[in-house]
């Protein structure tokens, strides 16, 4: 099989949208903020034409990566939105609605928008898959992966004929050169669970959400500096919290060692720090017992 067209359709790097098309059909991996949602439409468009997008497969139920989908769905009405069962499930509560559109503006302010249509009301899922299922899409079959560890809905989808990966963000975010930055906020376990799967799996490609296609022995290294990095962060704030430390020196720390590079122009500080704070809490309740 003939490896499809992978086209990056972000309207800002901080998104996450990428058109997999190998030109009979196409599916959009993630869909990225709401505030890019029609940009991102319209960049789908620019690539297919008066083609259908026959697929939306989202990720997990974080905004950057869904809040998109009402913008797309209104450019592509007969798209079906694909997402795992726990994260439908998030995307009918109200409550979560008002988080990601209170997350989304203050997104949009720091890119200097302040006005734009809001269709987060709009998001829900049409197709939910749990782990195990498979999407036939033309030629192309997907596997759907479970793998919780940064969020528990986070998914990903597996084309063996291709060796390729529709990764998610628990295996931890790339800066597409030396370094993985771990991203488990609900289960460290669950992280290293999740990597494992993935590298047992050993693809030849994975397409990482923020950043775009890796092949080959970038592949590997990320996939063995992911679990590394997992590691290493989790024993490092072990350490430093039997020490006493606090978590604003933890989250010092953690900024220092990641936040530089590319890193640094997809990942708002505010959101990293708010993150890894939520990664103590979580290493100290699973790794030390507290609460």
């Amino acid at each position: 099989m003939r490896m499809p067209q992978i086209t990056d359709v972000r309207a800002v790097k901080g998104d996450s949208a990428f058109l997999i098309d190998d030109g009979e059909c196409a599916i959009l991996y993630d869909t990225g903020f709401a505030f890019t949602g029609e940009r991102v439409a319209q960049n789908v468009k620019k690539v297919l034409g008066d083609r259908p997008l026959d697929y939306i497969f989202l990720t997990h139920s974080h905004y950057d990566h869904a809040a998109g989908t009402p913008y797309v769905k209104r450019a592509f009405p007969n798209a079906t939105v694909v997402a795992g069962a726990y994260a439908a499930r998030i995307f009918e509560k109200p409550s979560a609605k008002a988080l990601m559109r209170e997350l989304d503006a203050k997104a949009a302010a720091k890119s200097g928008v302040f006005v734009y249509e809001d269709l987060i009301d709009r998001l829900f899922v049409e197709r939910t898959v749990e782990d195990g299922d498979v999407i036939d899409v033309g030629k192309m079959r997907f596997e759907v992966l479970s793998l919780p560890g940064h969020t528990k809905c986070s998914v990903g989808y597996y084309c063996r004929e291709l060796g390729l990966l529709l990764s998610s963000e628990t295996l931890g975010v790339f800066n597409g050169k030396d370094d993985v930055v771990p991203s488990y906020l609900v289960g460290y376990e669950m992280s290293l669970f999740s990597i494992a799967r993935i590298e047992a799996l050993a693809p030849e490609r994975i397409l990482l959400p923020h950043l775009g296609l890796i092949e080959g022995e970038t592949v590997r290294f990320y996939i063995k500096r992911a679990k590394e990095r997992a590691v290493e962060v989790a024993e490092t704030v072990k350490k430093m919290l039997l020490e006493g430390r606090k978590t604003e020196e933890i989250v010092s720390w953690f900024e220092t060692t990641f936040w530089r590079g590319y890193v640094r122009e997809i990942y708002p500080i505010d959101a990293m720090r708010l993150n890894t704070g939520i990664t103590v809490r979580l290493l100290a309740r699973e790794l030390l017992g507290r609460e």
